[in-house]
């Protein structure tokens, strides 16, 4: 290194170091940055140490003026937002000053002008070492990092702590391994490494704002589930009245229980946060309810729902609990959206954030402002006023009526090469691309391209399926003359299916993308096994041998003050909740079998720790419903229904325990006892689960045309006719009259063979390269990351592509300081305007008057009609119905 200290033995005075190295918060400062020290080179002859057996004065040497920090260190409600950037300020003297004021606040100090020291009467002596250039990743034509790189001597002093187990694509191999903070970037930018274990959090106002968002954010996204584009509602207003409550409050006690404990801590906020998001989503199982109604008239009462729901919930909560150790605790796995979550909390609780991107820039407190209102104000008009902005099909205005065009560069039922949209809800619909690593998006991205705008342009062209006698993309089924599956035609009495009716009636067709997402989903299940077994197998040998309480990390070791939750908490759980699945199968006409509740169960268990590992580092989830679809199509054939509720059980267990994970990650970083997590979810997930079967009952029972295609406030229920298209594929009709051999869609059947191949293939040039671009290669993500298609379209994959390579790409290569500060605020104040900003516009401008405001006026309007009049919204098909009146196979 050019510039630095002089390494020193270690010395027995002073805090407690190791290896040489004292962090700045042993020595007691209030610094949450980053910054390893080492002893001062001035030593007693003879002594090796400082001002041994002497009142000594400590004393602090910087070194040249562009190695010195621009840190600073505010505590408020016990969170020290920090971030580093390297400044070069005018003059020498400046440095000194700063250091003397930042470095050891409160505390006499002594300046000189004229020399490079500050004394000061604090423990030891310490020289700032310039290794926290390491921090930020090297980039020759990047203004806000640094080249230097650690010499050999100083590389010595550098603690090896073991942070994964396996090529970690997220973790900078060129940076110093922190002993006091994360090693990962995007966890530093975002994460307080600190902990007040005396902050209050298991408050009465922590649980009574918790239990007031446990029924409004789940009713709300509840109701907006049905809704295209759904928009989700968070608890961002939990922040204000926590606030109010502190300060309008008595401070008295009512049974011993104080009424106000003081100022709104962050650690009530994020309890506060994990009962709203228990519920966040909307419970799978509803889907069931919705579909029995829709599809096959069943309406059974409010007992079976209930039991139904909170066992397919809580399930997956005790599987997640368990599985902790694996997906929790080790520092790899980062869970990329906690990360804007944990940013906004250091935000709202912080009166100024400085250091890290702090060049004379707004406060991250503002730039949240200004994006939240930028974003509530934007919206409306892609969500009202100029609706042509949100399905941006451009290229379709031009030739509205050319299928051709409209199939390739269409939004609705198209490809989406128009490649643009302005409306965030669609951007940010299969997730924040600004929250997902950019090499996880970059194989998203080519995931679509080669299969969704390279493939299936081919098989569709080519006629393959019968393609060109439907649209090319489309999330419902056909029947052989062209229109929407009709599935009452082939059922029994009893929703089974009848033979005969289907021979007189007709196979079951699926538009080009929606069946090679089937395909890609049988890759992507294979594909997870085999890239787990390769790449993952020491962590899981490693973990599965390691307590909780033995992790690497600053946070785990930081957790472990806190009592852990006992596995037999989650055991019993899982007990009740079994219990409450029998009676839901049992009790009513479900034509499921115990045995088959069972098998879901197994499956959900062997997926979650493979699939959670991919999922915390990438930021994308491998869903089980296709495989779990195609084992009880075999197993229980003609059975929708209970098709239905196999699924629920085998996937949405394995996707609830992930997203308790998730939870567990986010109480994880910011210091919540584990133990009151756990009481805070279990209670938010039985409210949340009532609350959801409430908002759904009362929907269908008051507003017009539920679930019809052409509801006119979008509630066209997007993912219920999924589901219930999936429950005619794999339920009445069954996996062996569409993928057996013979049938139509026997092919894709070898996406199984293809999805176990490709990771080998990846891993053994990568045991060749080590260091070649191969390792960022993840082909579990490449087959699975394009599975919300359908519901979701090229419009919701092109554009959060291109945001994600701005911003965590080009943006975060060039300006990292910038990225660290304001990219994960960005995220949450776009998500919240959004969400607001829909709520006002259903509530005040479209459902009062039964949607009759500006129905002759700004409805009508060509910037809310043209993207509609096109053969691309129309769905249209290339080739019109033969003259015989069907297409396909004469006998099936």
């Amino acid at each position: 290194m050019r510039r630095g200290s002089t390494p020193t033995p270690e010395c027995p005075y002073g805090p407690p170091s190791k290896n040489g190295i004292l962090s700045i918060r042993r020595a007691g400062w209030q610094v949450a940055s980053p910054l390893i020290l080492s002893p001062a080179p001035q030593t007693r002859p003879g002594t090796g140490c400082a001002h041994d057996g002497e009142p000594w004065v400590p004393s602090f040497r910087l070194p040249e003026p562009e190695f010195i920090p621009s840190l600073q260190g505010r505590r408020e409600g016990g969170v020290i937002p920090r971030e580093l950037e390297l400044d070069t300020p005018a003059s020498p003297p400046y440095h000194t000053r700063w250091l003397a004021e930042m470095m050891a606040p409160g505390l006499p100090a002594l300046y000189t002008p004229g020399r490079r020291e500050v004394r000061s009467s604090i423990d030891p002596p310490v020289v700032a070492s310039p290794t926290m250039a390491t921090l930020l990743p090297e980039d020759k034509h990047s203004t806000s990092t640094l080249d230097e790189k650690l010499d050999v001597e100083k590389q010595a002093q550098v603690l090896p702590v073991a942070v994964a187990d396996f090529d970690d694509p997220n973790l900078d191999k060129d940076a110093v391994i922190l002993e006091d903070d994360s090693p990962y970037p995007e966890v530093r930018s975002a994460v307080a490494n600190t902990d007040d274990p005396e902050m209050p959090v298991n408050t009465l106002r922590a649980w009574t704002i918790g239990l007031i968002w446990a029924i409004i954010v789940p009713g709300m996204n509840q109701f907006f589930y049905f809704r295209y584009p759904s928009v989700t509602v968070t608890g961002l207003l939990s922040f204000p009245l926590g606030r109010l409550w502190a300060r309008f409050m008595p401070r008295v006690k009512l049974f011993g229980i104080s009424l106000n404990p003081g100022p709104f801590t962050v650690k009530e906020h994020v309890l506060v946060t994990i009962m709203a998001t228990v519920g966040y989503q909307s419970a799978y199982a509803t889907d069931i309810i919705a579909v029995q109604r829709v599809y096959y008239n069943q309406i059974y009462n409010f007992g079976y729902q209930w039991m139904l729901v909170m066992s397919t919930q809580l399930i997956g909560f005790s599987i997640g609990g368990i599985a902790r150790r694996f997906l929790v605790a080790p520092p790899s796995m980062i869970w990329p959206t906690n990360l804007v979550t944990c940013a906004l909390f250091n935000t709202l609780h912080s009166q100024k954030y400085s250091g890290m991107g702090n060049r004379g820039g707004i406060s991250r407190e503002w730039f949240f402002t200004y994006a939240f209102v930028g974003s509530l104000c934007w919206y409306f008009f892609p969500g009202y006023i100029f609706q042509a902005l949100s399905y941006f099909n451009w290229v379709c205005w031009i030739k509205p009526n050319n299928v051709v065009v409209n199939q390739l560069f269409g939004y609705y039922s198209g490809l989406g090469m128009s490649l643009i949209t302005f409306d965030w809800s669609q951007i940010a619909y299969i997730g924040s691309p600004l929250a997902s690593p950019w090499w996880a998006t970059a194989n998203v991205a080519v995931g679509f391209v080669f299969f969704f705008w390279i493939l299936t342009p081919i098989l569709y062209y080519t006629n393959t399926w019968y393609a060109k006698y439907m649209p090319i993309s489309s999330r419902t089924s056909f029947d052989n003359t062209g229109a929407s599956y009709d599935v009452t035609r082939i059922l029994t009495p009893e929703a089974t299916l009848d033979i005969k009716k289907y021979e007189a009636y007709s196979p079951l067709f699926l538009s080009t993308t929606f069946a090679l997402s089937y395909g890609l989903s049988f890759a992507s299940i294979t594909a997870t096994i085999v890239h787990t077994a390769l790449y993952f197998r020491k962590q899981i040998w490693v973990q599965a041998r390691r307590s909780l309480s033995e992790q690497p990390d600053i946070h785990a070791r930081l957790m472990s003050r806190y009592r852990q939750v006992p596995e037999w908490w989650y055991s019993i759980v899982f007990v009740v909740m079994f219990v409450f699945a029998i009676i839901s199968i049992e009790a009513w006409h479900t034509q499921m079998p115990v045995w088959a509740l069972v098998l879901a169960l197994v499956v959900a268990f062997v997926y979650t720790v493979p699939i959670g590992m991919i999922q915390a580092i990438t930021n994308q989830q491998i869903g089980l419903n296709v495989i779990t679809e195609l084992i009880i199509g075999y197993a229980l054939p003609g059975r929708p229904i209970a098709m239905m509720m196999f699924k629920t059980w085998g996937y949405i267990t394995m996707a609830q325990a992930l997203q308790f994970t998730s939870d567990f990650k986010l109480c994880h970083y910011m210091k919540i006892p584990p133990r009151i997590m756990f009481s805070a979810q279990v209670i938010a997930a039985i409210i949340a689960g009532t609350v959801q079967l409430g908002v759904q009952a009362w929907m269908f029972t008051n507003i017009k045309g539920m679930c019809d295609p052409n509801q006119k406030d979008g509630f066209i229920c997007p993912n219920t006719e999924v589901f219930g298209t999936a429950s005619i594929i794999w339920g009445v009709i069954g996996p062996q009259r569409q993928f057996s051999k013979g049938q139509i869609y026997y092919g894709l059947v070898f996406f199984f063979l293809l999805g176990a191949v490709a990771p080998v293939i990846t891993y053994l040039i990568s045991l060749k390269w080590p260091n070649s671009i191969i390792k960022y290669v993840n082909f579990p993500v490449i087959l699975s990351g394009i599975g919300y298609i359908p519901p979701a379209s090229a419009l919701n994959y092109v554009p959060w592509a291109i945001v994600g390579f701005i911003f965590n790409y080009v943006i975060r290569r060039r300006h990292f300081s910038w990225w660290t500060k304001y990219n994960y605020i960005l995220s949450a104040g776009l998500d919240s305007g959004v969400a607001i900003s829909a709520i006002l516009i259903f509530f005040c401008l479209q459902y009062p008057k039964d949607n009759t405001i500006g129905e002759n006026t700004i409805a009508k309007w060509w910037g809310n009609t043209v993207s509609v009049n096109t053969a691309d919204a129309s769905s249209a098909a290339l080739l019109p119905v033969p003259d015989i009146g069907f297409f396909g196979p004469k006998h099936w």
